[in-house]
């Protein structure tokens, strides 16, 4: 089974350079580490719901499913619990 990683989003640094790559490390949705169905996931933070905090959606190659763990932590300390699907499929390729 593939545990799932996250890395940090490569950020542009002053000047157009890339900054490298923070060392991945794993998050948990409830009291289970996140491990998504088929390998190559693709993690995203963004404020799904318009709530002010940076929610998860994860992104699976697999079926072009994606998921949206909601975040019910607060600023500088996220939380999850359960994700949703979103209604759809995301095109891969």
């Amino acid at each position: 089974m593939n545990s799932f990683l996250l890395a940090a989003l490569l950020a542009s640094a002053p000047g157009g350079d890339a900054a490298p790559f923070e060392a991945p490390f794993r998050v948990k949705a409830g009291e289970s580490w996140i491990d998504v169905e088929v390998g190559h996931a693709a993690p995203l933070w963004y404020d799904w719901d318009g709530d002010g905090l940076e929610d998860l959606l994860v992104g699976q190659f697999g079926e072009g499913k994606l998921r949206i763990y909601r975040n019910v932590g607060k600023k500088g300390a996220p939380a999850f619990r359960d994700f949703t699907l979103f209604p759809g499929k995301i095109p891969s390729g």
